[in-house]
Formats: C-alpha cells, sequence, structure tokens
C-alpha cells in the first residue's frame, strides 16, 4: 500500500481522529492533525474484529450494513480505506462538508481521472446521508479493501445511548431485575404434565430457550429515567443483535438526505441506486472446524436439518434472533402441521373404510357385472361407437374408494377440525404474546415507525412541484439560465418537500391507478378463465381422436388418458400463471402508491390470493361443478362453436375426476413450485452470483486467498423477499386440504408429508441462503387469519355442494327411501339411467359403426332423468329429477347450517386467552403496580429524612447568638442549604 510519507502514525484513541485516505486530505481540505493512518502492520487485524462483526478496534460490534458500488480509476488503483467516524469530531463537522475518505482514488503520476457526474452524485448523497447518521449518533467505519472488487461497505455502530434513546422511543420491553414465579399446575395435571415432558424428551430442540421456565422476569418498556429498575449489569448483551439492528433500522429510515432525489431515508437511496443494499450481519458461520458457538449454528444444528424433522421447532431462538415476526409464521406453521396429524389419521381411516367396502358396494357391483347387458350411447359424435357398462368397471370401483357414506362425516369433521385449529392458534398465540412480552404492543405503537414509502414521498413531491408550477404560471415565467439550472432545481426540490407535509394523494389522484387495477385484475380473472375454457376444448378433440383408435384397450382407456393429459397441461399452466400473477400483483400495488409499508403489504396480499386463488382453483371448481351439467341429451345435445360436443361425467359420477384433478395439481404444485422451485432457484442465484464475483476477482493470490469479512459473506446471500410467498403457498394448500377435501380424503396426509419437509426447508433457508431480515415486532399473522377463517367457512359450503350435486350420496338415499322396493340398493344403477330409441338421432351425429358391439342397437342408456322414448313427453325431465334436486337442495342447507353452528359453538367454547396466561396477565401487571408503588414509598421516605435534617439543621442556626452568627456566616449560610437533587 503506496502512503505519503509526510503524514506520521498517530495513535488511534486519540480523540476526534478520522482514518481517512490520504488523498482525501488534501482534496477536501482536512487539518493533518485530525487524521491517521490505519495501521497496516498489526497482527492479523481481521482476526481482532472477529473476521467483520466488529469494528477494526474489536470493540464496537457491528449492528448493520450498507452496501453501495464505485468505480475505480483506470490509472490506478483505489487506495485502502478503513474510515470511522468518531461521534465527537463528526458532530463538529458541518453538514455541507464531505465526510473523509469517502469515494477518492490515489492517482499515480498526478493525472485526473475521467469525471463520472453519475457517480460523483450518488457518492455527494451518501456523503449527506452517513453525516446525517453521525449526528444521530451512529458511529460509522467504511471498508472498500474487500475481495468484492468495486463495492464498498459501510458499517454502522450504534453505542450505548443511542440504543437507550430509540429503545425508549420504540416502548420497547425489556426485562427489569424483578423476578416472579409462574403458577404452576397442581395435583393430576402436574403428573399428567411430567409424564407428557418425559415422553416428548426426545423430541425436544436441545436449546435453552426451549426448556420449561419456572421463574420469569418482569418486562416494561425501556425507560432512561428509569434504568434503575433494569438489569444492566451487562451493557453487550443487554440489547441483543436482533435488537440492535431493528433500531438502526429505524434510525436509517427516518434519516432523510436532501440530495436524494425524494429525500426519504434508506428506502429512497437504496431505489435510486445510492445504496446497493442494507442488512443486519448474521451471529457468523454455521459451518466449520473452528467456528465460535453462536445461536445462527445452534439454529442450524437443532432447527434447519432435516435430521431433526421430528423434533419441535425451537421457536423461541428462532423469535430471538430473526424477531417476531418470522417466530409467529414458524409458529403457526407448526401448529397447522401437527394439526394436520389428527386430519391425516382420520382421512387414511376414511380411505381404509372405502377400500374394504368396494367389493360390497352393490352400485358398483352392478356396473361391473357382465350379465346386465347394459348399452350406452356413444361419448361423441360419429366417431364414437356404442359401449358396455362393464367397461367402465374399473372407473366404478375407485369413485366408490372417496364416494361412500364416510365422505360425509369426514366432511363434517374437517369443518369441525378447521375451526379447532383457529381456535387453538389464537391461544397458542397468546402464549407466544405472554412469553415474548407483546400483551401490551399494540399497533398503534408501530404508528411512530411507520413511515411513509419512498415511493408515496415521491407521488406527494410531484404533486406538489405541479401545483407549484401552476400558480408560477398564473403570475409571470422568468427565463432560467443554463448555468443556474442545478441551482434552481434544488431549490425547487427542497420547496417540495416542505409541501410533502401538508400535501396527500386524495382518491382523485389514485383513480387512474384503480381503474387499471379494475381492469386488470378482470382480466387477468378472464385470461385464467380463458386457459380452463381451452383445456376443455382439449379434452374433447382429444377424447373424439382417441376415439377412433381400433384397438379395445386404446378406447377403454380413453377417458383415463384425456384425464391426465389435462390436468398435467393445467399444472404446468397454473405454476407459470402463480408467478406471472405474482409480479402483476406486486406492479399494480405500486402504481396505487400505498403510504406505508403495512397497506402495501396488505394490498398486494389481497391481490396476489385473489389472482392466485382463481388460477388454483378454477379448473378444479369446473369438474366438481359444471363438467357434466350442461351436456343436453342424445339427438339433443350442447355444442361449442357448433362442433364440440360438451363432455360427460363418467357412469360413477365425476367424483372420482375430481379426485385425479385435485391431487395431481395439489402435489404437482408441492413437488415442483414449492420444494423445487425454493431449492433450484436460490442455488442457481447464488451459483451465478459466485460466478461473476468469481470473473471480477483480482489475480492477486495473497488477496484471493484472505479470508471474507462476515459482510462480504452475506452481501453474496440472497435479500429477504418478506413472507408473503411463504404464506402465500400454505394458504393455498390449506385450501386444497379444506375447500374440496370431500373428494380427496388423503390431502391432509399429503399435505402434512410436505410440511415435515417445508419447515425444515424454510428454515435452512433463512439461516444459511438468505441475508438476515430486520426484525419486525407483531403479536399476530395479520390479515392471513382473516383469509383463513374466510377459506373455512367456504370450504363449509363447497364441501355441501360436492356432497350433494357432484357425488352420488344424495341420489342413493333418494332410491334407498323412496324408490328402492326391498331397502336395497339393488336397481340404483338402473334408475339412474334413461332410454334413447337410436332411430332419433339427429342426421349426421349417429355411430358410422353401430354394429361395433356386434350386433344391433336399438336402445342405448345415458346418465340423466328423463322420460323414455314410449312416453307421451319423451325424453322430457322426469319428476324424479326433481326429486333428487329438492334433496340436494335440502341437504345443502341443512349440512351448511348445522356445521357453520357447530363450528360457531367450538369458537364460542373454546376462549382465546388460556385461563394461566390470563393469570399470568394478570399478576405482571399487579407485581408492576407493587415495584411502582414501592419506589413512590421511597422517594417520600427519602423526601422526609431529607426536610427532617433540614429542620434540624434550621433549629441548631435559630440557637445560635446574634453575635455568633456573625462571626460564623459562613457555617450559617450553610443551614440554609438544601439538597439538589430532590
Amino acid at each position: 500500500m503506496r502512503v505519503n510519507k509526510k503524514y506520521s502514525c498517530l495513535p488511534a484513541e486519540e480523540k476526534g481522529i478520522h482514518i481517512i485516505n490520504i488523498r482525501a486530505i488534501e482534496d477536501i481540505g482536512y487539518d493533518q492533525h485530525e487524521s491517521t493512518l490505519l495501521n497496516s502492520l498489526s497482527k492479523n487485524p481481521d482476526a481482532d474484529c472477529k473476521y467483520g462483526l466488529y469494528f477494526r478496534d474489536g470493540k464496537r460490534k457491528v449492528d448493520y450494513i450498507l452496501v453501495y458500488h464505485y468505480k475505480k480509476s483506470s490509472a490506478g488503483r483505489t487506495l485502502t480505506r478503513r474510515v470511522h467516524h468518531n461521534d465527537s469530531s463528526a458532530r463538529s463537522t458541518k453538514q455541507d462538508q464531505p465526510l473523509p475518505g469517502k469515494g477518492v482514488q490515489l492517482e499515480m503520476g498526478g493525472s485526473e481521472p475521467h469525471v463520472d457526474y453519475h457517480e460523483d452524485d450518488k457518492r455527494f448523497r451518501r456523503e449527506e446521508y452517513e453525516g446525517n447518521l453521525v449526528e444521530a449518533g451512529l458511529e460509522l467505519e467504511r471498508d472498500e479493501d474487500t475481495k468484492i472488487h468495486g463495492v464498498g461497505f459501510v458499517k454502522i455502530h450504534a453505542p450505548w445511548n443511542v440504543l437507550c434513546r430509540e429503545a425508549e422511543f420504540l416502548k420497547l420491553k425489556m426485562p427489569t431485575k424483578k423476578m416472579y414465579q409462574i403458577n404452576q399446575t397442581h395435583g393430576l395435571l402436574k403428573k399428567i404434565n411430567s409424564v407428557i415432558q418425559k415422553i416428548t424428551e426426545p423430541i425436544q430442540p436441545k436449546v435453552a430457550e426451549h426448556k420449561p421456565q419456572t421463574v420469569k422476569r418482569l418486562s416494561y418498556p425501556f425507560s432512561r429515567e428509569k434504568q434503575h429498575l433494569f438489569d444492566l449489569s451487562d451493557r453487550d448483551s443487554f440489547f441483543d443483535s436482533k435488537t440492535r439492528s431493528t433500531i438502526v433500522y429505524e434510525i436509517l429510515k427516518r434519516t432523510t438526505c436532501t440530495k436524494a432525489k425524494y429525500s426519504m431515508g434508506i428506502t429512497s437511496l437504496l431505489a435510486n441506486g445510492v445504496y446497493s443494499a442494507a442488512y443486519p450481519l448474521h451471529d457468523g458461520d454455521y459451518e466449520g472446524e473452528n467456528v465460535e458457538p453462536n445461536d445462527r449454528k445452534l439454529l442450524c444444528e437443532e432447527w434447519a436439518s432435516y435430521g431433526v424433522f421430528y423434533k419441535y421447532q425451537p421457536i423461541d431462538l428462532v423469535r430471538k434472533y430473526f424477531g417476531e415476526k418470522i417466530g409467529l409464521y414458524f409458529a403457526w406453521l407448526g401448529v397447522y402441521t401437527q394439526m394436520l396429524i389428527p386430519a391425516s389419521i382420520v382421512g387414511i381411516i376414511v380411505f381404509l373404510y372405502g377400500c374394504a367396502t368396494v367389493d360390497e358396494n352393490i352400485p358398483s357391483m352392478e356396473m361391473c357385472d357382465q350379465r346386465n347387458n347394459i348399452t350406452m350411447c356413444p361419448l361423441c359424435d360419429r366417431t364414437c361407437s356404442y359401449w358396455k357398462m362393464s367397461s367402465a368397471c374399473a372407473t366404478a370401483r375407485a369413485s366408490h374408494l372417496f364416494d361412500n357414506p364416510a365422505t360425509v362425516f369426514f366432511s363434517v369433521f374437517m369443518a369441525l377440525w378447521a375451526a379447532t385449529f383457529m381456535e387453538h392458534w389464537k391461544r397458542k398465540q397468546m402464549r407466544l404474546n405472554y412469553r415474548w412480552d407483546l400483551t401490551g404492543f399494540e399497533e398503534e405503537e408501530e404508528a411512530v415507525k411507520d413511515h411513509p414509502r419512498a415511493e408515496y414521498e415521491a407521488k406527494v413531491l410531484e404533486k406538489s412541484l405541479r401545483k407549484e408550477h401552476k400558480h408560477k404560471e398564473k403570475h409571470r415565467y422568468f427565463p432560467e439560465e443554463t448555468a443556474n439550472k442545478w441551482r434552481q432545481r434544488v431549490k425547487t426540490v427542497m420547496a417540495g418537500v416542505k409541501l410533502t407535509d401538508k400535501e396527500k394523494l386524495t382518491w382523485k389522484d389514485r383513480f387512474p391507478a384503480y381503474l387499471t387495477n379494475f381492469v386488470g385484475i378482470i382480466f387477468m380473472v378472464g385470461l385464467t378463465f380463458a386457459i380452463v375454457f381451452g383445456v376443455i376444448i382439449y379434452r374433447i378433440s382429444t377424447a373424439a381422436a382417441l376415439a377412433i383408435s381400433s384397438t379395445p384397450s386404446g378406447r377403454s382407456s380413453v377417458r383415463v388418458t384425456v384425464t391426465a393429459t389435462a390436468v398435467i397441461i393445467n399444472l404446468v399452466v397454473i405454476i407459470i400463471l402463480d408467478e406471472v400473477y405474482g409480479c402483476i400483483a406486486r406492479w399494480l400495488t405500486q402504481i396505487e402508491v400505498p403510504k406505508t409499508d403495512k397497506n402495501f403489504e396488505e394490498r398486494l396480499i389481497f391481490k396476489a390470493f385473489l389472482l392466485k386463488f382463481v388460477n388454483a382453483y378454477t379448473p378444479i371448481f369446473y369438474v366438481a361443478f359444471f363438467k357434466g351439467r350442461f351436456v343436453g341429451r342424445p339427438g339433443d345435445y350442447v355444442y361449442i362453436f357448433h362442433s364440440f360436443r360438451m363432455e360427460e361425467c363418467a357412469p360413477g359420477g365425476c367424483l372420482m375426476e375430481l379426485c385425479i384433478q385435485l391431487s395431481i395439481i395439489m402435489l404437482g404444485k408441492q413437488l415442483i413450485q414449492n420444494n423445487l422451485f425454493e431449492i433450484g432457484i436460490p442455488k442457481m442465484k447464488k451459483f451465478i452470483r459466485y460466478m461473476k464475483l468469481k470473473r471480477r476477482r483480482s489475480l492477486d493470490h495473497e488477496e484471493h486467498m484472505k479470508k471474507k469479512q462476515r459482510y462480504e459473506v452475506d452481501y453474496n446471500l440472497e435479500p429477504f423477499a418478506g413472507l408473503t410467498p411463504e404464506y402465500m403457498e400454505m394458504i393455498i394448500q390449506f385450501g386444497f386440504v379444506t375447500l374440496f377435501v370431500a373428494s380427496f380424503p388423503l390431502a391432509p396426509l399429503f399435505a402434512l408429508l410436505n410440511n415435515i419437509i417445508e419447515i425444515r426447508l424454510d428454515a435452512k433457508k433463512f439461516v444459511t441462503e438468505l441475508r438476515r431480515p430486520v426484525a419486525v415486532r407483531a403479536k399476530d399473522i395479520g390479515i392471513w387469519y382473516n383469509i383463513l377463517r374466510g377459506i373455512g367457512k367456504l370450504a363449509v359450503i363447497i364441501n355441501a355442494f360436492v356432497i350433494s350435486f357432484t357425488s352420488d350420496f344424495i341420489p342413493r338415499l333418494v332410491y334407498l327411501y323412496m324408490y328402492s322396493e326391498n331397502g336395497t340398493m339393488h336397481g340404483f344403477v338402473n334408475h339412474t339411467l334413461s332410454s334413447f330409441n337410436v332411430s332419433d338421432f339427429q342426421a349426421g351425429t349417429a355411430p358410422n359403426d353401430p354394429m361395433d358391439l356386434g350386433y344391433e342397437v336399438q336402445i342405448c342408456r345415458y346418465k340423466d332423468y328423463r322420460e323414455p322414448p314410449w312416453s307421451e313427453n319423451k325424453y322430457d325431465i322426469s319428476k324424479d329429477f326433481w326429486a333428487v334436486l329438492a334433496a340436494r337442495l335440502a341437504f345443502v342447507i341443512v349440512f351448511q347450517n348445522l356445521v357453520m353452528f357447530m363450528s360457531d359453538f367450538v369458537d364460542w367454547i373454546i376462549p382465546d386467552i388460556p385461563k394461566d396466561i390470563s393469570q399470568q396477565i394478570h399478576k405482571e401487571k399487579v407485581l408492576m403496580v407493587e415495584v411502582f408503588m414501592r419506589e413512590e414509598q421511597g422517594k417520600l421516605q427519602m423526601l422526609e429524612t431529607w426536610k427532617d435534617k433540614d429542620k434540624k439543621k434550621g433549629e441548631n442556626c435559630n440557637n445560635h447568638s446574634p453575635r455568633l452568627s456573625r462571626s460564623h456566616s459562613g457555617s450559617l449560610s450553610s443551614c440554609h442549604s438544601y439538597p439538589l437533587d430532590v
């Protein structure tokens, strides 16, 4: 490293010292006595700072990292700069004076580098912003001597006084010295709990935070005036890394930079490319031989490993490391997965019941009996011929596995299961709120942190400037000189910034965005319907094409082949549109310009859920409620485009096809989209970043072999994109589990198997693949809870219609109790089939080969309730149809109201807050009152003591003689002195 010799190395402990670039001293005019060089001869300085976890002094912890790109001069190499802005000296630095050592290059031969005004503009913005951060009390240190060339890092440390100030401002609850005993169970419950603990001990994670606690510290919002209440014996660990990074992030958000385009904190600077990234650091490495113990390593071993899939999650440690919002997501995912266990067991029992009774099912036995000699009408015009009902034997037997009386019971069970799950989660959430000291936390407290988004500020500023321009146009126009354009622009921007406090966006400003949102969502929904319609055309045309096959085996497998291929097409389209709709939902939300991040997130969730819900479930809704409903009858079929005949359900009903559709889409989405994409895409992005960095690397072997700093390693990780994708995939899965569970009882089992992998996959992604997210306080899962409740209510209605209209459950009941001669199901299949005289076919629609079965067909059968051809009103709807329809509607009404009532009863009978938690919360309030009462009593006693002393001093002074008092005026004056700190 080349250094000017005229500057000597001064001790780093000297006050007001900056470690800066030598060239910067000459360029910006800093005094020589205010600067010093970093001692590069020290022994392994990277080890002293724990490879980037601390500042170069090895004492101050790095709480946050800002990353920026800079361009190096082609004439020479940028000098190493590790700049520390000390608090005391930086406060005396004027804001308009650039901070030392920023973006200045050491030139060779005195040649001036090529001027890049865009880069200089970014550098000026960084200078002002970092100067404002220093004025806010933060301490900064710069590092451009990294293995990632062209990338600089600004390390940020929050000193103790800043942490205390911000903790008080954010009303962070911190543990006090006061400890109290947690109420323990007694008697039989205590014995049961001890037995459960012993049984579940092997599946408990080996972390200190997960062990049951008998005592708890009383928590109270931090206050600098009441620091004596808190345990400050170890100031370094009083604020953990999660809290420190949260505090720094809040300062970054509210610190403004007027040189930035729209002047609104770190968000606008990131959006404008002034900084390329901002993130807190991970606690250290998670793998390696000589890795020091840290929370990240512990999480990797006890949580983010597939080998511990059978263990409980260390939720408290997850919350300690990632914050409450992420902790609540994984706690919710764990509760959901646990609740899937009983649902899976009952679903397996229902499926096994269907397997056990398939040979006893009379309707399927009648369909498989070749002696019945039931000839069915053709499935398509001309190319399809007549066929035997016994050829659909396999489909009929398979339908019974999912269409049996146990399915109705399972639908009722799953509706109650959904209600119980929601109540169980609310109780679990309250326990977590108590353990994590969020019982007094309200959303209003978050309002102090809910800063307007940079895009909102930009829109308001644009509106303000437009108004100001119109106002000036009304008076007169002053031509701008070219030399003063930049100055006038800065003045205008500054005036606009002041106007943003008065202006706000109204519905008129947002009307074009609202209109675009409405039209865009309608178009996307219409696109989904059009794709489903296209798949229907594919099914119809493919079925007709396959029916031409001369082989009997080919004709018998037409229905299965068409169904399987159509579902695979649907799956591919759903996966593609899911990604497209996610991007479109984000764009539609951005043009709305929501004011806060919370509003942005809620609107994005609503749009994304709406589009993805329609995308995922539209093909399933078609099979469940529309397929086979508008077919017509032989001789009077319904056609699409006058050429394609609407497809029919199989003789056993559409439930089996619904089951195939649901299972393939559900399993395909889980396997491809949720797991393969989550593993493959991050790995691919990481590999691409690695290859890019490898190309940029210098050929310097010594630098190549140098161990990376912590912030360099974290920079190569994937940025955290929020929890919306994680919640979304689980909500869609919850819909698969509840909405159509009557057609697929094994859905909870497959969801359980997926979630066991999903928990560890997400954990591994958060611990090893992603940059550490900023911890966010939250007391619930937000809008997702309302979506879950809505899906639970909708599931009751949909399952009622599936059982009533898609399955044959109601027609069987009607036949059993109204038409059966011997009280059995014998004759049910014949009862559901109507007759058609083949002479009544429309011209050109009769089969080309009427003798395909080896005999002449005069009457064929089709599934419907219609009058026979020998009736006076032939082919009209029969009274049996109306009887079955009335029974179906009655079942929907009874089932829906009964299950809704039972769900609401479960909701009412289970209290939202567990009794022991409500008692502990009340106990905390009482103890806190006692603490403050004792403090007030202590103050009163101290005041009384001081008053007594003052009274005694006054009496002693009155007993002195006047002459003595004049000679001892000093002692007299001391008689009237009072304590200053009362």
